[in-house]
């Protein structure tokens, strides 16, 4: 834990990237008070990532502000999240013909 020299004003430290839980710890040694607006069970939360914060590093503030910190929507629990193309990939193509017209008549 670290030890802040009890001034005025503090310095907002980065919690983008961090687990809820040490983003807790970090701005109660720092001197800042963390809230969020999408999170009601803020204080029980644990394992959930910040993704955004306000105001923003760096910016000094009165020690025992708040910052308000917002966490990623977990509503999947992540996955690729890029476009896909119907189909298997190139390499992997069975080597037979199309299939034809199944109503075709056969002669």
């Amino acid at each position: 834990m670290r030890i802040t020299p009890k001034s005025f004003e503090v310095r907002v430290p980065r919690f983008v990237g961090l687990m809820s839980v040490d983003a807790r710890e970090t701005a109660e040694a720092d001197g800042v008070t963390l809230v969020s607006p999408d999170r009601p069970d803020f204080p029980l939360t644990v394992v959930d990532y910040v993704v955004r914060q306000y105001p923003p590093p760096g910016v000094k503030v009165p020690r025992g502000a708040a910052v308000t910190v917002w966490f990623e929507s977990g509503d999947d629990g992540g996955g690729v999240r890029e476009p896909r193309r119907g189909g298997p990939p190139p390499g992997l193509r069975r080597a037979l013909d199309e299939p034809g017209d199944p109503f075709a008549v056969v002669r």
